[in-house]
């Protein structure tokens, strides 16, 4: 039986009024710089419904010209000014993909017009930018979010899992090792490099682009207890490709009752993101991002060992964009010291603060409690 016209245009006025509602329920998204090389993320999952980019703010036209023809967006979405972009496109949140310094520079713009922010790790390069972002964060009321990679590690959730319930007892000792051979070598863009290797612009070398993982792994695990005392050592291993900066770090964190030790690295041969949990009655390795071994103690050396091989997170992880996207319209409500949330993230600066100056000074630094 062929529908009615009347039925039709009730079938049509239901498609419009669906299609649009599903327009208006995108994510308003601006993006702050386009030099880091994780901008990718964004630009290639723009065209699947959650989230639409109305702006993006880059001063080099050639870049984004660049990436305008790889991922096809148009260049009348590009602005050399943000706080224009900011004002003309009227966005929910803003990503920022540019250099870590200029972190700063966007909580100042879109924070004063309500826009929620995110940054990639870390939150800033220094704890007194960390702590001016805070301080515009918490007066007009944003969230401020920093996105790690192993923020979506499905090991990592369930070593927190096995962690609160007392699976291998309480912690002892954590290790947190991340890297790879280096920024140079792995061949990121020119125009990455360029900054990952500034320290003005980068806040330091490996210490900052690695170290924050640990500190902000550790901090999650630890419920947000600040560390009693910070001791690091750096080294530049390879001065002809990383002149301005140190290329590997390892980072003594002293709790109470734990510690954690951080190596971070640009000279290693082999990319890697693991963590080992030592707990009185036995040990956690998450070993990547799928995998999880628990051993539980035998005797003096032996263990009974379990193996997790792990299926991805549900939505809105491991996405970060859906997971903004639920923030910023208060579907999803971060746990206190959650690894995306800012309180979290000013601990991790405190921690980096001291390890930059500790491994400056050759002493360990102690924090205020």
């Amino acid at each position: 039986m062929k529908p009615s016209s009347k039925n039709l245009i009730l079938l049509l006025f239901l498609f419009v009024h669906i299609h649009g509602f599903s327009q208006e329920k995108k994510l308003r998204l601006a993006i702050a710089g386009l030099t880091h090389g994780h901008v990718g993320w964004v630009l290639q999952s723009m065209n699947r419904g959650d989230y639409e980019i109305v702006g993006i703010a880059e001063k080099n036209t050639q870049l984004a010209q660049k990436l305008a023809n790889q991922y096809g967006f148009s260049m009348d979405l590009v602005h050399e000014d943000l706080q224009q972009m900011l004002e003309k496109t009227q966005p929910e949140a803003v990503a920022a993909f540019g250099n870590t310094f200029d972190h700063l520079a966007v909580v100042e713009s879109a924070a004063p017009r309500g826009i929620h922010v995110m940054v990639e790790k870390p939150l800033a390069v220094s704890l007194e930018h960390a702590m001016k972002m805070k301080e515009l964060a918490d007066r007009h009321q944003i969230h401020l979010l920093t996105n790690y990679e192993t923020s979506w590690y499905p090991s990592n959730h369930k070593a927190y899992e096995l962690v609160r319930t007392g699976t291998v007892g309480e912690i002892q000792k954590v290790i947190v090792r991340d890297g790879h051979r280096g920024p140079k070598k792995i061949g990121v863009s020119p125009e990455f490099l360029e900054w990952l290797s500034d320290p003005t612009l980068n806040g330091g070398g490996a210490l900052m682009d690695f170290g924050c993982y640990g500190a902000n792994l550790m901090t999650w695990l630890m419920n947000g207890e600040v560390p009693i005392s910070v001791t690091a050592v750096t080294q530049q291993l390879q001065p002809e490709n990383n002149p301005k900066v140190e290329d590997d770090a390892t980072i003594i964190v002293n709790y109470a009752h734990a510690q954690v030790i951080i190596q971070a690295s640009w000279d290693w041969p082999i990319g890697r993101k693991d963590m080992e949990i030592y707990g009185m009655t036995g040990a956690i390795f998450a070993d990547n991002r799928n995998q999880l071994r628990v051993r539980i103690a035998q005797r003096y050396d032996g263990f009974d060992e379990q193996i997790f091989k792990l299926p991805e997170m549900d939505p809105p992880y491991p996405d970060p964009f859906l997971l903004l996207k639920a923030v910023v319209r208060n579907e999803l409500e971060l746990p206190e010291y959650d690894l995306y949330g800012l309180k979290n993230n000013m601990v991790v600066m405190e921690i980096l603060e001291a390890a930059r100056i500790s491994a400056y000074e050759g002493k360990t630094i102690f924090l205020s409690r």
